[in-house]
């Protein structure tokens, strides 16, 4: 038979420490339901307050680059807008430079349109020269000017370089290209210009052209040179080449019928009219112009009327011609900057996933499951009360209370 003893004082004590113990733990876990984090100090778990904190600096950055994002797409559904309100504007003098061909115009009528076609310009120079909200041009491409394009008419005077430049790890542009969308624009009908002498004294006019055969063009300049007979005034014409001397044509004299195609080195154009002795036509390779120049020339084509060597209608449908190709340019500039909203839209769609994702592993890694937590807030909370219980009925069991 064996005897233990046990001291009331060391039962007490005993007691009164798992007490305080079960009060701390469901202390601890309440503070912790309370703030649905099963991680509240780095030092309750290590390794995922360390996830936590990783997903957390993660979830920053992705916070920070959607922001600038959203400053990226902004400049850029501006310059959309502005692209598409120019190309509206380009539209509206197309129109007016068709008005300006009907041959029941007098002079009159046409300086009045050529009161809208000034108008349609300088609004066009102002939405070359756009701001963003910070006040930086939105189609300043590599340059960094304040104001892009200065009006110097005929055309204008550009700080423009060519180039895209681009913002950041996302690739995306922080402005548009100028130099493409306004300082790009082909002369003539984009291969070759057709101009006509300044000393040409006949009524004679030519088209822009068109090349019937690529394989044949070579980039030499021609000059169409008329001539007429004195008796007979039959009209015939010689071609000369850049490459060849005026003495040796490589067209030999041909008779002139107005209206009839002429061909050499694989391009085409058409004359009209009754052109002089003299007289003489140039086709030249096509080199590079700004819209603002097309519409200078373009207007005063309308301003000079009929009067001149060059005539209305040649005038005109040069206009017309380079009008549709930096009307393209435009188009072309726009449609870059609706595919980079998509593109934005893309990248802004990932962030947000790979924000989600982070998120998920930060709740995983500290965040509490409450349904869990709550059972055993109760759990704790029996525990306590039986353990406070049985305390009150050990503090009875004395051998004073018996002997008294």
């Amino acid at each position: 038979m064996s005897i233990n003893r046990i001291g009331t004082a060391n039962m007490y004590d005993s007691t009164i420490n798992n007490l305080g113990s079960r009060q701390s733990s469901l202390v601890d876990l309440m503070n912790k339901t309370t703030a649905g984090k099963r991680v509240l100090r780095a030092s309750d778990d290590p390794v995922a307050a360390a996830q936590a904190e990783r997903a957390r600096t993660r979830i920053s950055r992705s916070e920070n680059d959607q922001r600038a994002l959203g400053a990226q797409r902004d400049v850029i559904a501006q310059g959309e807008s502005e692209l598409g309100k120019a190309y509206g504007a380009l539209q509206d003098f197309r129109d007016l430079v068709l008005k300006a061909n009907n041959g029941s115009y007098d002079q009159a009528a046409r300086d009045s349109l050529v009161q809208e076609m000034s108008s349609l310009r300088d609004q066009l120079v102002g939405y070359a020269n756009a701001k963003d909200s910070n006040g930086l041009p939105i189609f300043r491409g590599l340059g960094s000017t304040s104001t892009p394009l200065q009006s110097t008419p005929p055309g204008v005077t550009s700080q423009l370089n060519a180039g895209q430049s681009t913002g950041g790890d996302n690739g995306l542009p922080i402005a548009l290209d100028g130099h493409a969308a306004w300082l790009n624009v082909p002369t003539g009908n984009g291969v070759f210009e057709v101009n006509s002498a300044a000393g040409n004294s006949g009524k004679a006019w030519a088209d822009v052209g068109s090349v019937v055969d690529p394989s044949q063009v070579t980039g030499d300049s021609y000059t169409l040179v008329f001539s007429k007979d004195p008796v007979s005034g039959a009209v015939s014409y010689v071609i000369n080449s850049s490459s060849a001397t005026a003495s040796n044509p490589i067209v030999p004299a041909t008779a002139y019928k107005s209206g009839q195609s002429i061909a050499v080195g694989g391009q085409q154009i058409t004359i009209q009219g009754d052109p002089a002795g003299g007289d003489s036509f140039t086709m030249s390779p096509s080199t590079r112009t700004d819209i603002f120049s097309v519409l200078d020339r373009a207007i005063a084509t309308v301003k000079s009327g009929t009067s001149g060597s060059t005539g209305l209608q040649q005038g005109l449908d040069r206009a017309l011609s380079e009008l549709d190709s930096g009307m393209n340019r435009v188009q072309a500039v726009r449609s870059y900057a609706g595919d980079q909203l998509n593109r934005a839209d893309r990248l802004d769609s990932d962030m947000k996933d790979q924000a989600l994702t982070q998120e998920g592993a930060r709740s995983r890694a500290e965040d509490i499951d409450m349904i869990t937590a709550l059972s055993d807030v109760e759990n704790q909370k029996v525990g306590l009360q039986a353990a406070l219980q049985s305390y009150a009925q050990i503090q009875k069991l004395s051998l004073f209370n018996y002997i008294s």
